[in-house]
């Protein structure tokens, strides 16, 4: 398995990735652009473990050339070595192969990379920045973080996405996806500030579209000054 994945699958076996393969069980819509595929793991969680944000990459044709991109568990069970997916559905080959995915089916997967540093000390709030495609990972941060308030900025979506938000701890601000992530990035620029005052030893999760992840990330590093060990910002998708 994995030897049809071209330069990138090469690249992954020479980092010692491991190979999966996968199988659908079921799938579900969540609402008309977000669905949910429940899968077995191939034997993936009793060899690599489980962790907060856990993602794998699945491998997808597209052109005939292979494509991979990265996908955080949901409701990871080691045990019956099941797991299910999310995904925000748009143009693609991942969001080609979720709409039609149905018990039976098959996907090749590959575990490299992944990891989640808990901050330390606890901090007393979290802010986060994201959006449908980062909805999975946002959910097992706040699950992980139980013991810190949060505040999410969440770009885009429409209603019913599945969020596992707290009211009594987690603010969820609903941000409109205007001028390619500009209107987040000038969110974050009026309401940060004063709030990094209150919490100074907050911690900042950014999962966005590349270049936003990339303006907001510089702006909280660079010009708020929140130390390195203090953010995790991830680009998760390109425009």
């Amino acid at each position: 398995m994995g030897q049809g994945h071209g330069w990138e699958g090469a690249v992954l076996r020479l980092l010692r990735a491991k190979d999966f393969e996968f199988t659908v069980t079921g799938a579900e819509d969540v609402t008309e652009a977000y669905r949910r595929v429940h899968l077995t793991d191939g034997g993936m969680l009793a060899a690599t473990g489980v962790h907060p944000t856990m993602w794998v990459r699945l491998w997808f044709s597209a052109a005939g050339k292979p494509h991979q991109r990265a996908f955080t568990l949901v409701d990871p069970d080691p045990g019956a070595g099941t797991f299910s997916l999310e995904f925000a559905l748009h143009e693609g080959a991942a969001s080609d192969w979720a709409r039609t995915a149905k018990p039976g089916d098959t996907i090749e997967a590959t575990v490299h990379g992944t990891g989640f540093d808990r901050p330390d000390p606890e901090p007393s709030h979290v802010f986060v920045f994201g959006d449908p495609a980062s909805l999975p990972a946002l959910n097992s941060l706040l699950g992980a973080l139980d013991s810190s308030p949060a505040t999410v900025w969440f770009e885009g979506g429409d209603e019913g996405l599945p969020f596992r938000t707290d009211p009594a701890r987690h603010e969820v601000r609903r941000v409109p996806r205007l001028d390619s992530g500009a209107h987040l990035v000038s969110q974050a620029r009026s309401a940060l500030p004063g709030l990094l005052r209150t919490h100074p030893d907050a911690y900042v999760w950014i999962a966005c579209d590349t270049a936003t992840t990339r303006a907001l990330s510089s702006y909280v590093r660079k010009e708020l000054g929140v130390p390195k060990e203090r953010i995790n910002a991830l680009g998760y998708w390109r425009p």
